[in-house]
C-alpha cells in the first residue's frame, strides 16, 4: 500500500534538512496551488532560490520541478502574502516529535509563526506575535480546541509521549500496565510513532509484534528501548539514508529517511537528501496516478463509444430485416395481383357497380360476404372493406393486402411494385449505413486495444515528460557575470558592490587570480584556476572581461589598463586601520599591469541539448564555442534597439532551418552580455 501521510520520523528528518537549506531565507512570494497546498519561493542572501512546498495533512519538502501556479491567488494565499512576503524565515522546528511543524518569520510588524499540521486532513495556521490566530486554511470548532480567527492558538492534543523524552523505566512501566495488548499497538499508541516505526523497532529488537505487553521481560524492553533510541538518533543526528521503495513491478510504494528492515527484500532508489527523495516520490506517484486516470478514462470513453456503435448496429440490423421483408412482400403482392387479375378485377367491379346502382357500402359488403360463404370464385378472396379509404382488403395465396377502388387492378399492382422498389432503395441505404457503422466499430475496437496498451505505457511516458519540468538548479557562479575561457577556465565577475564582496570573500581561494580595471567602481574578476596555471591567453581574456564591464564602456573608451593580483593581496583594512566600503578592497604589494586592454566583447548562439542558448564574453572565448557570433564595442545604440539588432545579425548567420527559432528568442536574454545596455556592432 502506497504512502499517504508523513510519519513523525519523516517530519524530524525533513525539518533537520530544511534548517540548512532554507533557514535565513527571504520570502519572495507565496502561491496556493490547490485547496491544501502552498508553495513558498525563498531566496538566500547569496541569491540562491529554493521552492518549499507545504501540503496540509500530506507533505513538506523542497521541490525541483516546475509547477503551474494559479493566475488569481485565493483569499488565504493573499493573506499570507500580506503578512509574509519579504519577511525572513528565521526558524523551523518540529513540535514535540509530533506531525506539526512551526515556521518562524521575522516581518516588518513583528515575529509571526506558521503552523503546518501533517496529521488527518491537516491545516496551515498563521499566528501573530500575540499568539492569536490571524488566518487559517480551515477554521473550525473542535472538542479539544478551536481554530478560529482572533482566538489564541493551541496545539492539538499529543498523539502520545514524546519518544525523545521517554526513559527506559517509563517505557517499562507503561508497557507492563497495558496487560495483554499487543506490544506493536502499545508502542504506536503510547509514543505516537505510528505502526510502521513501531513494527520497525520491534523487528530490530527481535521481539514479535504480537507479544502481549504483560509477557515482556526486562531484556525485551531493554532491546526495544535501545532500538527505538537508535532509530531516533538516525533522524535527529542526520544519519539519513533517504530512499524511495519499489515493489517487484517497479511501482513506487514508499519513501523513507532511513533504511527500513521490513523493506529489506524490496528494491530501492537512494537519494542524497530526504527532501530530494520526497520530491521524486510525490512528483512521480502524482504523474503516474494522473496518467493512469487519463488512460483509464480513455479506455472507458472508447468502450462507451463501442457500446454505442453496437446499439446502432443492432438497430440497423432490424431496419435491414424489415426493409428486405417489405421489398419482398410488395414484390410478391404485385406478382399475385397480376396472377389473379380476372378475379380481383371482378371483385373491384362488384363494389364499383353496386355503388353506382345506389347501394350502400354495408349492403354491398353483406352481399359479397354471402357470396363468399357460398363459394363464389372471386368473392372467396374478400376479407373486409374500409369505406373511409375505399380499400378492399383481400387474401390471396396467403398474402393479405388492400386494393384501392380508385385505381384499376393494374394500377394497384404497379403501386405495390413501386413500394417494393422504394423499399429496395431504402435497403441499399440501410446496408451502406450498416457497413459504415460496422467499420467504425472495427476502428473503435482497435482503439480499445491501443487505449489498453496506453494504459500500461502512459505512466512511463508521463515520467519521461517529467524530465522537461525539472528545474535546473543554478550553479553558484550563475548569479554573477561569467564566461568559460578558450582554455576551459571559469572566469567570474561581480555585478555590483554586494556581489563583488561575496565573490571575493566567499568564492575566491588562494589559488585563484583576481583582476580589476584601473577605473573607479569596476568589478572584480576572478579566474578559478582549481590549481592549474593559467596561460597568457586566459589572462588576456579575463582582462578584456574586466575592462568591458568597467565604466570605460559607458564613457566610450577604446581601451583601459587592467591589473591582476593574488587573492592574499586583497584586504578590507586600510593603512590607518579604517574599513573600506562594501565591494571595495585594499590591494597590497605588486600589481601585474596589462596596459591598453581593448574594450570589445562578442555575443553568440550555441546549441546545447537541442536548445539554443546565447553566450557572451571576450571574443576568443566565444569563438571557441560557436561560429555564430558578432563583435560589440562601446557605442550609442541603446537598450532593446541594440538587442534587436544583435538578434537580427545572429539570425542571419544561423542555418535557414533554425532562423525562425532564433527569432523567437527573447531579446532580454541578450541584455546581460552587453555592458551598460549600450554599444555598437562592429561587423554589422
Amino acid at each position: 500500500m502506497r504512502k499517504k501521510q508523513f510519519t513523525s520520523f519523516d517530519v524530524a528528518a525533513v525539518v533537520r534538512e530544511l534548517h540548512e537549506a532554507v533557514l535565513d531565507s527571504r520570502v519572495n512570494n507565496v502561491y496556493q496551488l490547490d485547496r491544501r497546498t502552498l508553495l513558498f519561493k525563498l531566496r538566500k542572501a547569496d541569491g540562491l532560490v529554493t521552492w518549499l512546498m507545504l501540503g496540509a495533512g500530506k507533505r513538506l519538502h523542497l521541490i525541483s520541478y516546475a509547477v503551474e501556479k494559479p493566475k488569481v491567488p485565493p483569499t488565504f494565499c493573499m493573506a499570507l502574502r500580506k503578512y509574509l512576503r519579504n519577511s525572513w524565515l528565521t526558524g523551523i522546528e518540529q513540535y514535540e516529535f509530533e506531525r506539526v511543524v512551526i515556521f518562524t518569520f521575522r516581518t516588518k510588524v513583528g515575529v509571526m509563526r506558521l503552523f503546518l499540521e501533517l496529521f488527518g486532513d491537516g491545516n496551515i495556521i498563521l499566528v501573530g506575535e500575540n499568539g492569536k490566530i490571524l488566518h487559517a486554511l480551515s477554521c473550525k470548532r473542535m472538542r479539544d480546541r478551536n481554530v478560529l480567527r482572533g482566538e489564541i492558538f493551541h496545539f492539538p492534543p499529543p498523539s502520545g509521549k514524546n519518544p525523545l523524552k521517554v526513559s527506559k523505566e517509563e517505557l517499562l512501566e507503561t508497557l507492563r500496565n497495558l496487560g495483554d495488548v499487543e506490544v506493536v499497538r502499545a508502542l504506536a499508541r503510547f509514543l505516537g510513532i505510528g505502526g510502521s516505526y513501531a513494527e520497525e523497532t520491534l523487528l530490530r529488537a527481535g521481539v514479535d509484534k504480537k507479544t502481549p505487553c504483560n509477557t515482556l521481560d526486562d531484556t525485551m524492553v531493554d532491546a526495544v528501548f535501545n532500538e527505538l533510541q537508535s532509530l531516533l538518533s538516525q533522524v535527529t543526528d542526520e544519519l539519513l539514508q533517504p530512499c524511495v521503495i519499489l515493489d517487484d513491478s517497479e511501482r513506487i510504494i514508499d519513501v523513507v529517511p532511513i533504511k527500513i528492515r521490513r523493506y529489506a527484500n524490496y528494491k530501492f532508489q537512494s537519494y542524497e537528501s530526504f527532501n530530494e527523495a520526497l520530491d521524486e516520490f510525490y512528483i512521480r506517484t502524482g504523474a503516474i496516478e494522473r496518467a493512469l486516470a487519463a488512460a483509464a478514462g480513455d479506455v472507458d470513453e472508447v468502450k462507451r463509444e463501442a457500446d454505442r456503435l453496437k446499439r446502432i448496429i443492432s438497430s440497423q440490423e432490424k431496419v435491414l430485416v424489415e426493409a428486405k421483408a417489405r421489398e419482398d412482400e410488395n414484390r410478391r403482392i404485385g406478382d399475385v395481383v397480376y396472377g389473379h387479375v380476372r378475379e380481383l378485377q371482378a371483385l373491384l367491379e362488384r363494389f364499383s357497380t353496386g355503388k353506382k346502382s345506389g347501394k350502400e357500402w354495408n349492403e354491398i359488403v353483406s352481399e359479397v360476404s354471402a357470396d363468399k360463404n357460398a363459394g363464389i370464385e372471386y368473392c372467396v378472396l374478400f376479407e373486409s372493406f374500409n369505406d373511409k379509404r375505399l380499400v378492399v382488403n383481400v387474401c390471396v395465396d396467403e398474402l393479405c393486402f388492400g386494393l384501392s377502388l380508385r385505381k384499376s387492378v393494374f394500377d394497384n399492382a404497379a403501386l405495390f411494385y413501386k413500394r417494393g422498389k422504394r423499399a429496395k432503395r431504402k435497403l441499399k441505404g440501410a446496408k451502406e449505413a450498416f457497413e459504415q457503422t460496422r467499420k467504425k466499430l472495427e476502428e473503435v475496437e482497435a482503439k480499445i486495444g491501443e487505449a489498453e496498451t496506453s494504459e500500461k505505457t502512459r505512466p512511463a511516458e508521463a515520467l519521461k515528460e517529467l524530465a522537461e519540468r525539472k528545474i535546473r538548479r543554478k550553479k553558484w557562479f550563475e548569479k554573477f557575470r561569467w564566461f568559460v575561457s578558450s582554455d576551459g577556465f571559469l572566469v567570474v565577475a561581480g555585478k555590483d558592490a554586494v556581489s563583488n564582496e561575496v565573490l571575493v570573500k566567499k568564492y575566491t581561494d588562494d589559488r585563484d587570480v583576481v583582476f580589476h580595471a584601473d577605473v573607479v567602481g569596476a568589478p572584480f574578476v576572478v579566474i578559478k584556476t582549481e590549481g592549474k596555471q593559467p596561460n597568457e591567453q586566459v589572462l588576456r581574456e579575463a582582462a578584456e572581461f574586466a575592462a568591458a564591464f568597467s565604466r570605460g564602456w559607458r564613457e566610450d573608451f577604446a581601451s583601459v589598463d587592467v591589473y591582476w593580483v593574488n587573492p592574499d593581496q586583497l584586504s578590507k583594512s586600510g593603512s590607518s586601520g579604517g574599513y573600506v566600503t562594501r565591494g571595495a578592497f585594499i590591494v597590497r604589494g605588486k600589481r601585474n599591469w596589462m596596459r591598453g586592454v581593448p574594450l570589445q566583447l562578442a555575443v553568440g548562439i550555441i546549441r546545447e541539448n537541442g536548445e539554443l542558448r546565447f553566450v557572451g564574453g571576450p571574443v576568443d572565448a566565444v569563438k571557441t564555442q560557436t561560429n555564430v557570433y558578432i563583435f560589440i564595442m562601446p557605442g550609442d545604440l541603446k537598450g532593446k534597439a541594440l538587442f534587436k539588432h544583435v538578434l537580427q545579425m545572429l539570425t542571419a548567420k544561423m542555418p535557414k532551418e533554425l532562423r525562425e527559432k532564433v527569432l523567437k528568442q527573447s531579446v532580454e536574454k541578450i541584455r546581460k552580455y552587453i555592458p551598460y545596455n549600450k554599444g555598437r556592432i562592429l561587423n554589422g
